[in-house]
């Protein structure tokens, strides 16, 4: 995709890993979080603002929903973005996913430098699953990566019928991708 990087792990196993959207229009923040996710056997694409993450999810302003969430066989089953960038902040990311029928239901994490209750209180809000405060370290991404297999019991709860896109058996994470 463009100026975006697109990588996964290598794992001996035939089993898919994780797949994880990672928005941040800082270079070092994303080779930060995309090093993290590859540690923890996570398939990572690293785009630089909320617009490119749009375009990738292939949700645009004018259409609305036009096309599914996989790409090349891959599934998205995690969206990680920083908050505060140019143009569209991950808030506005947030909100255009969450109003979208086809990507509501991929678990939204917002990251930022900034400690502010009232910025974490809206994200939430909104939908968030998660507000990490950077640096990201891999404790955090482990935890939501547990998260992600665990499935969100809310959901499970209320007897949704909606397909978790995270559902994922634990056994194909371990500490070595190999």
């Amino acid at each position: 995709m463009g100026s975006g990087s697109s990588s996964s792990s290598s794992s001996s196993g035939t089993a898919p890993n994780l797949h994880v959207l990672a928005v941040d229009d800082s270079h070092v923040d994303r080779k930060v979080i995309e090093k993290l996710l590859k540690i923890s056997c996570c398939k990572v694409t690293a785009v630089e603002s909320g617009r490119r993450a749009l375009q990738y999810l292939g949700l645009d302003q004018l259409d609305g929903d036009k096309s599914p969430v996989e790409f090349d066989g891959l599934k998205v089953n995690l969206i990680m973005t920083d908050y505060s960038m140019p143009g569209m902040t991950g808030y506005e990311l947030l909100k255009e996913i969450k109003g979208s029928s086809r990507l509501r239901e991929i678990p939204v994490v917002i990251m930022s430098s900034e400690n502010i209750l009232g910025r974490i209180d809206r994200c939430m809000e909104e939908g968030a699953k998660e507000f990490l405060v950077k640096p990201v370290k891999l404790s955090d991404v482990r935890r939501l990566t547990d998260f992600i297999l665990q499935g969100d019991e809310d959901h499970q709860k209320v007897g949704s019928r909606k397909r978790k896109l995270w559902d994922v058996p634990r056994s194909w994470f371990s500490t070595s991708c190999q």
